[in-house]
């Protein structure tokens, strides 16, 4: 009744909000003044409050139906994460029972810190052995022998942290090499290397700088995994589970407007100037991207701009394998915007040909997937045309206006370009 009546009224605030702009309309209209064209409320009270009020009252009926979960020691194994479960049977069992095995776990020569860890992992499961219960009905794998072997068993929580940290940086360097190189085999046009803002040695630079970004953005990022796998995340298993009826069939794109809200304006902050030139300029240093650009970022940068994906499941119900498949999605969007294919002129998403002008003028289209935020925040530039014919895309008198403008752009966005741009035009 409450949450009904303040409903009603911020909507009457807005009927009178509403009635007097009618009111001011009509007398602009009757001294013969011309009406002046809409501005966007990009920090529009009433649109924000409801997109809000929609994500936290989703959370508030999961804990209504459900109880709180046990205490998450006591409950580890059964909610072990599907991606730690495969680890560990085809990897991380044999890993850990070779480097740390169980029979020297008490052995004066181990290393003090090794010693410690074993020690505090007793502390916290007591001295009953490893017990494996499976992270989801829908999968069973077996574990061997070499699951019982370690000093550090799976429920260990410096065992799952060091998996989760060589899990997201493998991962990550598996999706990227692979994705990137496709993209720039089969659909990055070769003929960029000849656009006048394109560096010199830019695709070796990218890869260095991905590489360089990734180890650390990986040791920031496994601390969310850990303690979803420890119980403190809202990751459900099956549709039994789910906190209202067809709560699965809207939870990606739930998770995708939840996100692209908070990345909309994280990323609008990474662009204040005092953060900027040492946080977000490394990405901004290739203003005509290749495939290799996805992640060529400051760690910093890139661990910030994915907090929302990581905090997402611990305030709102996901289930499992969503969270799996919007993990591999999200690292193949970041390859696919930076391709240089503009595929569709969408007015909604916000694609490559968006993402390829946020890189040319730097102030416009912050968005990740799509073109709300940057509409209702004034941020919004609609892609040139000539992206979108092949004959204007790669022409020279197109290349010398975006290179124009980004000059000009660039003065106050970051003074004197310190760039190295490519001397050497290529012939492909």
């Amino acid at each position: 009744m409450i949450f009904q009546a303040s409903r009603h009224k911020l909507w009457q605030t807005r009927e009178k909000k509403k009635k007097k702009k009618k009111k001011k309309k009509k007398k602009k209209k009757k001294g013969g003044i011309a009406t002046a064209v809409a501005v966007p409320h990009w920090c529009d009270y009433f649109v924000i409050r409801r997109v809000i009020s929609f994500f936290f009252f989703c959370s508030f009926k999961y804990h209504l139906n459900y109880s709180l979960s046990p205490s998450p020691i006591l409950s580890v194994s059964s909610i072990m994460d599907i991606i730690l479960e495969l680890w560990d049977t085809f990897i991380g069992d044999r890993l850990y029972s070779t480097l740390l095995p169980a029979s020297l776990s008490s052995s004066v020569s181990l290393p003090a810190f090794v010693n410690a860890a074993a020690n505090t992992s007793m502390a916290l499961f007591g001295p009953e052995p490893y017990v494996y219960e499976q992270a989801t009905q829908m999968i069973y794998l077996e574990p061997s022998k070499y699951a019982y072997l370690s000093a550090w068993p799976r429920n260990n929580v410096y065992r799952q942290f060091t998996s989760f940290f060589l899990i997201t940086w493998l991962f990550g360097l598996l999706v990227y090499f692979l994705v990137a190189t496709l993209s720039y085999i089969f659909v990055w046009d070769k003929t960029t290397y000849n656009h006048p803002k394109f560096l010199k040695n830019q695709i070796g630079l990218e890869i260095r700088q991905a590489m360089a970004a990734m180890p650390p953005m990986s040791l920031l990022t496994a601390p969310f995994f850990v303690l979803e796998v420890r119980g403190y995340a809202k990751l459900y298993d099956t549709t039994a589970e789910e906190p209202f009826p067809y709560y699965s069939l809207i939870q990606i794109p739930f998770f995708i407007c939840f996100t692209d809200f908070f990345i909309y304006w994280i990323h609008r902050g990474l662009h204040h100037p005092r953060v900027y030139k040492t946080l977000h300029k490394p990405h901004h240093k290739w203003i005509m991207p290749s495939p290799y650009a996805s992640h060529a970022f400051h760690p910093l940068d890139g661990w910030s701009q994915s907090v929302p994906y990581h905090v997402f499941p611990f305030i709102f119900p996901l289930q499992k394998f969503a969270y799996v498949f919007l993990f591999g999605f999200i690292n193949l969007w970041t390859v696919f915007i930076h391709d240089g294919e503009y595929v569709a002129n969408s007015p909604i998403v916000n694609g490559a040909a968006c993402h390829t002008m946020h890189h040319l003028y730097f102030n416009y289209n912050y968005g990740q997937f799509t073109t709300l935020w940057d509409r209702l925040g004034g941020s919004y530039r609609k892609p040139n045309e000539e992206l979108f014919r092949r004959e204007t895309k790669m022409d020279d008198k197109e290349w010398k206006r975006q290179a124009k403008e980004m000059e000009s752009i660039l003065k106050d966005v970051e003074g004197e370009d310190d760039r190295s741009y490519s001397a050497d035009k290529k012939n492909l």
